[in-house]
């Protein structure tokens, strides 16, 4: 270990290549928040991150299909502790995101401790030596040279991988026997030219919503596979002015007051999806219904194919100008009938009759989205005593709060089971999840400066408990209507997903650590160890998101604003002597 730094203050060098307190594994937004609280929050910088592919950004770095773009709003779709004032548009693009990461990545250099085109095959908990050991595979042509596959001590491990990152391909018949071009929506092709192609998507959410507009006027037609419809509702995307653009740099409260009425906006989204008969249900189906009738009038045989039939949320809720026009276009065609094979040059759907209507296709798009259920997938967790991750999650993926899952001890996870959203952004939920498993970090690094080694990990009756709540919450919501099927449940139709409440109180429930929720290895409550001498609990506290500016700060702000402002349109005019506009 090089330099005088004490441990875990130094970073991992070349003599200790292979050993690490913390590895990290994805290098995407809920890694980088880990990495960045490690640094700041335990001066921890004995720490690897290894990430399959060749750069960060996770879900961003591999999403890269036309039109793709975040449905939140992009002022609150950003670190609360490095929020951006120079979004470009309301709705930020992927390309967007992705410079802001790297931006974020370059600012706390975080790509010393990144190591590109690794991927974890195994993980397997040492009882004793109480440490990770995690088998790496180099896939970097030049890398794998040094070598091809390694394994990485560690004593804690976190899991970065979130819940889309591996793509989930259609189970249909004859779609490997298809002899035109075949890609995932999250594996796009930008050499395969688009122009009077005859394309096909199959699949008709989120994803596809935002890559039809945007293939459809190249193509010659354009056929949609719909297996049933979903919730739109109104984008109102459009820039952000210079002006605006100037004021949340100078101005950084008028910054923060936009950002917390829009996280209390989303906030009140809540109820739609556990009261189907609420104002904001009702008005989901108001927004859609608008849509359909102002943007194809008059095709009344669209609208009935497009209206869902279960409650709104049941499904991600679709947030777009331009789909319902898309799919009016005479380009296009709306395929509602049963897909029953792929051939070598189309697909054949049910006609209803018995028979069978071929569509002719040069390239066929699965928008199908990933294997969310499928928590860590494929990587092979093993934990205490031998205990793998698929069979404690053989009855479907749990964990205390979403974050630490019993047996498995100093292991955490982001964006884990039950911590996906319907209503708002994610990454309010990952600044909550940093904070609290760097608590539990602080405590394993703790122990071992002391010459002690612990292996934390939460009890069962504790997990079992807590998830028996969310679930009978869950059971009520739309999430659980049997009139649809989604991403957020098993085939079980157990909700593994998404989080029973809003992200306020998730941040009240992670604002502090129970020690008495934990045991060591070895079955001793782990308040009677951490720390020495023991510790009940460590508050830790939340980043207040909801509005939190009075209305008078916010007149004094809208008086700055107005004076700023008139700087701003008579800057030109200013003498140039004075340098005030550089």
């Amino acid at each position: 270990m090089g330099g005088s730094q004490p441990w875990p203050q130094a970073p991992v060098g070349n003599k200790d290549h292979t050993s690490a307190a913390v590895v990290i594994i994805g290098a995407g937004i809920s890694g980088m928040c880990m990495a960045i609280d490690l640094i700041k929050r335990n001066q921890c910088h004995n720490l690897v991150i290894v990430e399959k592919s060749s750069g960060i950004g996770g879900t961003w770095n591999d999403n890269k299909y036309p039109g793709c773009c975040c449905d939140v709003w992009s002022m609150l779709y950003s670190y609360s502790f490095e929020q951006n004032p120079d979004w470009t548009r309301e709705y930020p693009g992927q390309e967007e995101i992705l410079n802001y990461l790297r931006n974020v990545a370059h600012k706390y250099g975080l790509y010393k401790y990144i190591r590109f085109n690794t991927s974890v095959e195994t993980a397997t908990w040492d009882d004793a030596t109480s440490k990770w050991k995690v088998d790496v595979k180099v896939t970097g042509g030049k890398d794998a040279e040094f070598s091809p596959q390694y394994t990485i001590e560690s004593d804690f491990l976190i899991s970065a991988v979130g819940q889309l990152n591996q793509p989930r391909y259609p189970e249909i018949e004859g779609l490997e026997n298809f002899k035109g071009k075949k890609m995932h929506s999250a594996r796009w092709d930008w050499s395969y030219g688009l122009q009077g192609r005859k394309i096909g998507v199959i699949g008709n959410g989120a994803t596809a919503a935002q890559i039809i507009p945007e293939i459809l006027p190249a193509s010659e037609n354009l056929t949609v596979y719909q297996r049933s419809p979903n919730w739109v509702i109104p984008r109102l995307d459009g820039p952000v002015s210079a002006l605006q653009r100037f004021i949340y740099r100078y101005l950084p409260p008028v910054r923060w007051r936009v950002r917390a009425t829009q996280m209390d906006f989303r906030e009140s989204f809540h109820p739609a999806v556990f009261d189907t008969d609420s104002a904001f249900a009702n008005q989901i189906r108001e927004w859609c219904d608008q849509s359909l009738k102002s943007q194809i009038p008059n095709r009344p045989d669209l609208w009935e194919k497009l209206l869902p039939d279960y409650s709104p949320g049941c499904k991600r809720v679709i947030i777009t100008d331009d789909y319902y026009p898309a799919i009016a276009n005479p380009k296009t065609t709306l395929e509602t009938n049963k897909i029953v094979r792929v051939t070598e040059t189309g697909v054949e759907v049910s006609d209803g009759h018995g028979g069978t209507t071929h569509h002719e296709h040069d390239m066929l798009v699965l928008a199908t989205g990933f294997r969310t259920v499928e928590f860590l997938h494929p990587i092979k967790i093993t934990g205490s005593h031998g205990r793998t991750l698929s069979d404690i999650w053989a009855g479907g993926a749990s964990a205390l709060y979403g974050t630490t899952v019993p047996e498995l001890p100093n292991f955490g996870m982001f964006y884990g089971p039950n911590t996906n959203l319907g209503h708002n952004s994610i990454i309010l939920m990952i600044e909550a999840q940093s904070q609290y498993l760097n608590t539990l970090v602080s405590a394993v690094l703790d122990a071992r400066s002391r010459g002690e080694r612990i292996g934390i990990s939460p009890k069962v009756e504790k997990t079992e408990k807590f998830n028996e709540k969310i679930q009978d919450i869950l059971a009520t919501s739309s999430f659980a209507d049997p009139k649809c099927g989604s991403w957020y449940k098993n085939k079980e139709g157990k909700i593994t997903n998404n989080w029973s409440g809003t992200v306020i109180e998730y941040q009240d429930l992670l604002a502090k650590v129970d020690w008495e929720d934990f045991e060591v290895v070895g079955g001793k409550c782990a308040s009677g160890v951490v720390f020495g001498s023991g510790k009940k609990s460590t508050k830790i506290g939340r980043v207040r998101e909801e509005t939190m500016v009075s209305n008078t700060g916010l007149l004094l702000g809208g008086l700055s604003v107005a004076a700023m402002a008139g700087a701003w349109t008579f800057r030109g005019k200013l003498p140039k002597r004075l340098r005030v506009w550089g």
